[in-house]
């Protein structure tokens, strides 16, 4: 049997050529629809880069400014990499390693050879090290953050959270600030060989579970498990959680004996709940009239909250938002209050369904790794502030309590990622993009990013080479077979490192004297040492590759979130400066940040629908994760376009939105604010906000010029959000808060370019 994994699931393959297709496993109970997409992306005849290509600018002048719109040289694999090594030396010497910026994220693959940020920051670190970016877009607000209040990183809080069996089991209310999405518990890093939380959500509503859908889309919740849905104002999920505290307050339904047990600082916070500190009591009506939900439907909520075993369920999305650290602040504080957490079911959570294995129930095993080896340089930037960093090198920024600098980047090395699709504002990334001297990119497509680099390396996708999934937190392995041979003439990422390794000196040390086959081996014998410690036994290699699956016995184990912490304190005591929870953190206090105080607060974010400035024809954008593919990957597949509409992606909004705006469904329509515009195709629910949109990411970010203005025509919402950190605390990402006009689009509509391949230059003329 043949198998293959990735982050949205585990198939089994069946048939070749062209009758090739992947079949989810009987055993992944909600299989993932993402990989119908796959083989047709993966064999794309104009999305794939064939043969490695030069930026022709840069080839003949070392030009810079042409990225984007430059026709590109396709040369053999030798030249390329001359070209590469000889750029990496000449940065190093002339400007020191610092200068060069390795960009990856870990999404190329799941499998654990094949992961092409760790190949390529091996690589780096055998010459010398690179600046490196910090935290993830996911949640990097939560990776700053909970060290400060809870002693924990980001990484403890996901791996230690109660698990859903015992909030099928246990919970009677569920309250689900940003909802529990399938959209996004389709997916995992690392890869999953199955699908649970649907299942567990199902089983939680045939037990009795209530549910409070609070997110500004219906479909944030599954509609046939039939939640309550209040349709808040986005970003304003602090203001709401306020008010219901304070509700709990007035009614003496805090639990104040955990409260002085647990944590640290609720008299302070007391004092800014009731107004007694600002002279402004944080009220159900208080609250109404910012996040939008009745002040009768907060009260009742609170009162059903304090009377029932209730779990407090944080999206990471409601985080990647403007002061993104208060709303995880206040719903650890709301669930506190409550006094339930470390009890089976209930209590505080971060990450129900915003991938899929926050709150499995299993064991987690230390899988091996490709190590990366040491990095000289300490230079790094927060990952949402790579177009600062090129923008201003040199320039001072505040992250995490430090004062720091920007880097003055002169190379950009990217592999396995795609900036013009997770970085806010493109435009303004674009017009960064043209400062270093030269960009080389690992890449199986024709992305944006590959189109703006300067030296193009075609790598293979999973599907093209032999790896292994091993995730910490999933019950199987899976050994990936190759399916099809390598598309044009793309080389694994691991023989393009070794190519460069070797014209720099430094192949031995990459390759540790060893093949692919050998460090599959290398990574297998790990394994069997890691099981060995675990109680069972893994085959030999050859045996495993046969059967292509293998299951860890015995792995089903369940957790409570901070259960022992609130079993024996003393005993074990979080690692905060108070030892406990912290309501006020005198730590983030003494920074004396504007936008991040010393305990949780509303704060105004810096577009909202609320403020004074918005116009009536102003709408919220929320940018989400897509239903058909990851990110932006399988972008050019089949299963991505049938989720589009005339091409483009669909942007979704009330009826009463686009009635007064003479737009109905399925007509094109312009989304703009000073940032950019952007072309998407009407889709009319009853199931969003009223004055909210929601625009998927996702879409290869295709600007062309129309009218001689800038449009992106293919629907990526990154060119109207904001390039902008959360705090000066965490930095991260505010993809959804943005606000945006939206017209029906009467003009001619440009057809998409972007899945087509850019231009070659053959034989002295540019060609199509």
């Amino acid at each position: 049997m043949r198998f293959t994994a990735a982050h949205w699931g585990t198939y089994q393959a069946k048939g070749e050529g062209d009758m090739l297709e992947l079949l989810p496993l009987d055993s992944d109970p909600h299989p993932s629809p993402i990989a119908n997409g796959w083989i047709d992306a993966a064999r794309s005849s104009d999305a794939r880069i064939k043969k490695p290509a030069i930026r022709k600018g840069w080839l003949d002048k070392r030009d810079t400014k042409n990225r984007c719109s430059d026709a590109f040289v396709e040369v053999e694999w030798d030249v390329a990499l001359d070209l590469a090594a000889a750029e990496l030396q000449r940065v190093s010497r002339d400007h020191g390693n610092e200068a060069i910026f390795a960009g990856s994220y870990g999404w190329a693959s799941a499998g654990r050879f094949h992961h092409a940020q760790s190949q390529m920051r091996r690589f780096l670190n055998t010459i010398g090290g690179f600046t490196y970016s910090k935290d993830t877009y996911s949640h990097a607000a939560a990776e700053v953050f909970f060290p400060h209040i809870l002693g924990m990183t980001n990484r403890a809080v996901q791996d230690g959270m109660t698990s859903l069996s015992l909030v099928a089991e246990h919970c009677e209310l569920l309250i689900a600030f940003g909802g529990i999405s399938s959209r996004t518990a389709q997916i995992t890093s690392s890869g999953t060989s199955k699908h649970e939380v649907e299942g567990w959500l199902e089983q939680a509503r045939a037990n009795g579970m209530q549910v409070a859908n609070i997110s500004p889309l219906k479909s944030d919740y599954s509609e046939k498990l039939d939640a309550d849905w209040h349709a808040i104002k986005p970003n304003t999920d602090t203001a709401l959680m306020l008010g219901l505290a304070h509700a709990i307050h007035a009614n003496n339904q805090h639990d104040v004996a955990f409260l002085t047990s647990y944590c640290h600082g609720w008299e302070e916070f007391e004092l800014y709940l009731t107004g007694k500190l600002d002279g402004v009591p944080k009220t159900p009506d208080w609250a109404s009239a910012i996040c939008g939900i009745p002040a009768a439907a907060i009260v009742q909520l609170a009162s059903k909250m304090a009377s029932k075993r209730t779990m407090i369920s944080v999206a990471w999305g409601i985080q990647r938002a403007d002061h993104g650290e208060q709303p995880l602040w206040m719903g650890l504080v709301l669930a506190a209050m409550l006094g339930q957490i470390g009890k089976p079911g209930t209590g505080f959570s971060f990450g129900y369904g915003s991938t899929t294995p926050v709150g499995r129930s299993g064991k987690l095993y230390p899988w091996p790794s490709v190590p990366q080896g040491h990095n000289p340089i300490s230079k790094f930037i927060p990952v949402a502030r790579i177009t600062d960093a090129l923008l201003h090198p040199g320039g001072e920024y505040k992250y995490d309590g430090a004062s720091l600098s920007y880097p003055d980047i002169k190379l950009i090395y990217w592999s396995g990622g795609n900036p013009f699709h997770h970085q806010q504002d493109l435009h303004r990334l674009d017009n960064a993009w043209s400062r270093p001297e030269t960009v080389i990119v690992n890449e199986p497509w024709w992305t944006a990013t590959a189109r703006r680099a300067d030296i193009v390396f075609p790598v293979t996708t999973p599907l093209e080479r032999h790896d292994i999934m091993m995730n910490r937190r999933d019950p199987a392995l899976v050994w990936m077979d190759q399916l099809f041979e390598p598309v044009g003439d793309a080389r694994d990422d691991y023989d393009v490192f070794s190519g460069l390794a070797e014209r720099l000196g430094t192949f031995d040390v990459f390759t540790g004297g060893m093949s692919k086959h050998d460090w599959l081996q290398h990574l297998w014998s790990g394994a069997q040492a890691v099981a060995t410690d675990h109680k069972f036994a893994l085959p030999d290699l050859a045996e495993f590759r046969n059967t292509g699956f293998f299951e860890c016995p015995n792995s089903f184990q369940e957790r409570i979130f901070l259960d022992q912490f609130i079993s024996d304190p003393d005993k074990f005591p979080l690692k905060t400066a108070s030892r406990k929870i912290e309501i006020v953190s005198k730590h983030i206090g003494g920074l004396n940040l504007a936008d991040c105080p010393k305990h949780p607060s509303w704060m105004e974010p810096i577009e909202w629908l609320g403020a004074q400035a918005t116009k009536d024809d102003q709408l919220h954008l929320i940018s989400g994760q897509p239903i058909a593919k990851l990110h932006s990957q399988l972008d050019s597949g089949s299963w991505a376009e049938k989720y589009k509409r005339h091409g483009r992606e669909p942007v979704s909004m009330h009826p009463d939105t686009a009635s007064v705006r003479g737009i109905s469904d399925g007509d094109t329509v312009c989304l703009s604010n000073p940032r950019g515009r952007c072309l998407a195709t009407a889709v009319l629910t009853s199931g969003i906000q009223k004055n909210t949109v929601a625009l998927a990411t996702g879409a290869w970010f295709d600007p062309q010029l129309v009218d001689g203005e800038l449009l992106e025509v293919h629907g990526n919402p990154n060119v109207l959000t904001i390039d902008k950190g959360s705090s000066e605390l965490s930095q991260a990402n505010i993809a959804h808060t943005a606000l945006v006009r939206m017209d029906r689009w009467d003009g001619s509509v440009p057809a998409i370019k972007v899945h087509c391949p850019p231009r070659f230059e053959k034989k002295g003329e540019v060609s199509e």
